[in-house]
């Protein structure tokens, strides 16, 4: 099993930025594709971006194309999400995932799953 624990969450106000990583522990073999959805009361998860654990391709949502980058570093096994110029609708509880075999947007496809985290951006 993989277990993931995120940090960094907080309150900031909008055009701020905000750094969260994603420690992985367990049998991090299995982790292959990673990465981060958000989630608000009432709503569906929202795929963010995701990363290829050998190669580190990416591929990010197009609400956050420009301001957000996901990375990791494979000797840490850890997986970081910086985000730049945020706006209140960015307001949600941050989740860290593991274990899709490809890169989607589709939270069924991830196995592993964080506790999530709580990003607050105020106007």
């Amino acid at each position: 099993q993989v277990q993931l624990v995120e940090s960094g969450g907080g309150m900031v106000r909008a055009g701020d930025s905000l750094s969260l990583s994603c420690a992985a522990s367990g049998r991090t073999f299995s982790t292959n594709v990673m990465g981060w959805f958000r989630q608000t009361p009432g709503k569906e998860r929202e795929f963010v971006a995701s990363i290829a654990w050998s190669t580190g391709t990416t591929y990010h949502a197009d609400s956050v194309k420009g301001r957000f980058t996901i990375s990791r570093d494979k000797a840490k096994n850890t997986v970081y999400l910086q985000m730049n110029s945020l706006k209140p609708e960015d307001t949600a509880v941050y989740y860290c995932t593991a274990g899709a075999l490809r890169h989607t947007s589709n939270p069924e496809s991830y196995r592993y799953w964080g506790q999530g985290t709580q990003v607050t951006v105020s106007s």
